[in-house]
């Protein structure tokens, strides 16, 4: 899926990784970028198109849905943290981690199915993390783990329309949602999305942002083939 001459819509565009995703896409020629987000947004290049957008309200992807009908990619980048502990946090704490980090990008995701079939199929990005294979405490590493889940069944059933679907697996990039961690080694918000877009251009089902995430993605393949010789 090139970047040149397309659209774009990117949730959570409004800081960190969404909005050097806009960044991003505009130099590499994108034609227009709705940014996305539950925020204000302004923008200098008049090919952004800011749209409010909050990702777990139906009649709010609706009307996305309705305003931004020429889409070519979809970026499923928003998400949050929240809910540190599956067995005492309040029930309705976890209920929003996963409404916005996986039933937000499934709603989002039918919602702008059928806009990517009629342009062609297109693509979505999922934005994931190395914490959909370790296991933490709280409700963030299980609704990565469900996203994760989520991405490969929708690329399945999205394959029959030609729409490519990307899941993005990184570890911590330095983001406002990640400044309370200051012992973990950050990545720099630009190296993530020139990754995730290059394989998005290259036609790849999975993009492994780094190191630590790689060593993680294959200690799962280590772990289940001794768990079959077992």
């Amino acid at each position: 899926m090139q970047i040149d001459g397309s659209t774009l819509l990117i949730t959570g565009a409004s800081s960190g990784l969404g909005a050097e995703f806009v960044t991003a896409a505009l130099d590499r020629g994108a034609a227009k970028v709705y940014a996305a987000a539950r925020r204000e947004i302004r923008h200098p290049d008049a090919r952004v198109v800011a749209l409010h957008l909050d990702v777990t309200d139906a009649d709010s992807i609706a009307a996305a849905a309705h305003a931004a009908p020429d889409v070519d990619v979809l970026i499923n980048n928003a998400g949050v943290h929240g809910a540190t502990s599956l067995l005492t946090s309040p029930i309705s704490e976890i209920r929003d981690v996963f409404d916005t980090n996986v039933f937000g990008v499934l709603d989002m995701t039918r919602a702008f199915a059928p806009v990517l079939a009629s342009r062609g199929g297109g693509a979505v990005v999922d934005i994931a993390s190395a914490l959909s294979w370790i296991a933490t405490p709280g409700a963030y590493s299980p609704s990565k783990a469900a996203l994760w889940g989520l991405t490969n069944s929708l690329r399945a059933e999205l394959a029959g329309q030609g729409t490519q679907v990307l899941g993005a697996h990184l570890s911590y990039a330095s983001t406002p949602m990640t400044e309370s961690l200051t012992d973990v080694p950050k990545l720099a918000p630009d190296t993530v999305v020139r990754y995730i877009l290059d394989a998005l251009e290259q036609g790849a089902d999975e993009a492994i942002v780094d190191d630590i995430t790689a060593a993680v993605r294959a200690s799962l393949a280590t772990s289940t083939t001794a768990a079959l010789g077992a």
